[in-house]
């Protein structure tokens, strides 16, 4: 079994590989991260008949030592704070996008103000950030470029410069969503390989490999467009359903759901095995 899932999780770390060299990270660093990671996921999901593992049992799943494994278990839990923030500013975008109180009259996000208590921003953010003070989401959405402020005499003026929280002047907001993009799919992978055909989730692509430079174009904006009516219509339908943007939302449970889209695009050489290189 151990070849068979050799080759694809070879070629999974490669652009991984290719992003920690990028960011001056070494492979002793990278270990140890693998190495809580693999501890962490023993805990959760290889206990026996539903109790947690003892620390002898993760050893012996994981290969790491009892000593490492009582290590790392004692390891203060990382703050989850940044996380809490991204998703306040999301949900404010959204409700932004969405909600006709703050489009025009083609959908399109309309200029607010902002200021005192009463101000566009101010109850957009009242209505879908919750207890979070508007400064600190104005603050966030300027810093990773998803807005604009405009001082027109005495009014401030807040501008969506793009359709949705992509934060692409902040580095670290953009790790942070390859981190939460990338568990997805893998998550969505792990759940297919591990269940019956009937129980499995939804895991669709198409990719062509030979095809000319001059059809790139015209795909990546049909993409987009098809992929971002899609992602707006889904996200209608669960904003109506997500307790935090409704409050009269009842049911039992919490869960997470939603869908990504993702543009393939890989220049390739003659001979290539299409897909193996980064």
């Amino acid at each position: 079994m151990q070849d068979g899932i050799r080759k694809p999780v070879t070629r999974l770390l490669a652009p991984l590989a290719r992003l920690l060299l990028r960011h001056g990270v070494s492979h002793a660093e990278f270990s140890t991260w693998a190495k809580t990671a693999f501890i962490k996921q023993a805990v959760e999901h290889f206990g026996v008949r539903d109790k947690k593992p003892s620390v002898s049992r993760i050893a012996i799943v994981t290969g790491i030592n009892r000593k490492e494994v009582k290590r790392v278990l004692e390891l203060p839990a990382e703050s989850d704070a940044q996380n809490a923030k991204q998703n306040r500013a999301t949900r404010v975008v959204t409700g932004w996008l969405q909600d006709a109180d703050y489009c025009d009259s083609k959908g399109n996000p309309k200029p607010l103000d902002y200021g005192e208590a009463g101000c566009a921003f101010n109850d957009l953010v009242k209505q879908y950030g919750g207890d979070v003070p508007a400064r600190a989401v104005l603050d966030e959405l300027l810093r990773v470029g998803t807005v604009i402020r405009e001082d027109e005499g005495d009014t401030v003026i807040i501008r969506m410069k793009q359709k949705g929280y992509v934060p692409h002047e902040s580095e670290e907001q953009m790790l942070q969503i390859f981190g939460e993009t990338s568990t997805d799919l893998l998550n969505t992978i792990d759940h297919n390989l591990s269940n019956k055909p009937d129980d499995s989730r939804m895991q669709l692509h198409v990719v062509y490999d030979n095809l000319p430079e001059e059809c790139l174009a015209d795909f990546k904006q049909m993409a987009e467009k098809k992929s971002l009516e899609l992602l707006q219509d889904l996200d209608k339908y669960l904003v109506k359903h997500d307790r935090d943007a409704n409050k009269t939302v009842q049911g039992s449970g919490r869960f997470r759901a939603g869908m990504g889209v993702y543009l393939i695009e890989q220049q390739l050489n003659d001979g290539d095995d299409s897909g193996t290189t980064g």
